[in-house]
């Protein structure tokens, strides 16, 4: 399986990456522009991500417009929806609930976040058994 990490903070790409390697064929941009040219690359070549793990306030494109970006990609490439875990310094239900009714997220994670939660998260999703 395949995950994206879309991340501006240096620490947290580098952690999440470790949460991630022994699961996933991880790949890491830095802002919204980059997942979305990385999303449509993969899509093109027949490997799209099973997983995005997308930060929300990123510079260029925040996560919740190259969200919507992604949601309307995979209509019209015609792939599987990904399953795309938002995060967010901010735990505020305003952005938890566009991040969901709008913009179509499979989950919402509050950062820092820790193994454990994430875990959880992908237990929740369909994409670990444990």
């Amino acid at each position: 399986m395949r995950a994206l990490i879309v991340e501006d903070e240096f620490l947290s790409r580098k952690v999440l990456k470790s949460f991630l390697m022994s699961l996933f064929e991880v790949d890491i941009v830095v802002n919204g522009r980059e997942a979305i040219e990385a999303y449509k690359l993969a899509a093109e070549e027949g490997k799209p991500y099973h997983l995005v793990l997308m930060d929300i306030m990123m510079p260029e494109i925040d996560g919740i417009e190259a969200l919507e970006t992604i949601r309307r990609l995979e209509v019209e490439m015609q792939v599987a929806r990904s399953k795309i875990i938002m995060t967010s310094a901010l735990d505020d239900p305003k952005t938890v609930l566009k991040s969901f009714h709008e913009g179509g997220a499979s989950g919402y994670l509050v950062k820092p976040v820790d193994k454990e939660k994430l875990f959880k998260e992908l237990e929740r999703i369909g994409l670990l058994k444990q």
